[in-house]
């Protein structure tokens, strides 16, 4: 009865291919600074890592679909801005499209989402996975909003992982990024998370 949706990112094998053109990855509150290179970099990098998952879904038995925001214009966004700061071709989301999302999920498929979007004048932008998934979430309804990372979550010291927090209030996440305690891509997840529930997810 489960409809999953899936929403993926790729920020290590994006920073890796970067690397390979001899480019040092950067990053602002957690969000990559995506000039025109970058940019065309970490599409290529999301659309390969969007096809390897739906082929590892397709062996275990499960109809996937992989797209991207640009298909069907599903994500619809303006230039992101970093504390003011200019951080390139960083999309934020301001409008979803679900008609796409829709009619594979009637049609039995679990869309496998590459958090890609565009401006007014088509520009691509890369879109910080969280985020999309978060937009994503809010506008099908979903029930539920997993987020999976490669670090045990948020910690009173991130050094120390016997001081993770399982549960977390609203208020108590509000605290704890304004005391600073949650910061780099941690920030934007608990932000996120922050929306989502506040958007009824």
């Amino acid at each position: 009865g489960f409809k999953p949706i899936i929403v993926h990112g790729g920020g290590k094998e994006i920073s890796k291919w970067v690397g390979l053109l001899g480019k040092e990855p950067v990053f602002v509150e957690g969000l990559r600074v995506t000039d025109a290179e970058t940019m065309e970099v970490a599409e290529m990098v999301l659309n390969k890592v969007n096809k390897n998952l739906v082929q590892m879904m397709e062996q275990i038995g499960v109809k996937a679909v992989g797209i991207c925001g640009k298909d069907g214009s599903t994500l619809h966004v303006t230039k992101k801005l970093a504390n003011g700061q200019d951080i390139g071709f960083v999309g934020n989301i301001d409008k979803v499209d679900t008609s796409l999302i829709d009619t594979l999920i009637e049609q039995g498929f679990v869309p496998v989402i590459a958090p890609i979007g565009i401006d007014d004048a088509y520009q691509s932008y890369n879109i910080n996975a969280d985020d999309a998934a978060c937009a994503i979430a809010t506008a099908v309804g979903a029930e539920k909003l997993a987020f999976l990372t490669d670090i045990e979550g948020v910690c009173m010291d991130p050094k120390d992982k016997s001081t993770l927090i399982s549960e977390l209030t609203l208020s108590k996440a509000d605290e704890l990024i304004q005391d600073g305690f949650i910061g780099g891509g941690m920030l934007p997840k608990i932000k996120n998370c922050i929306d989502a529930v506040k958007e009824g997810v």
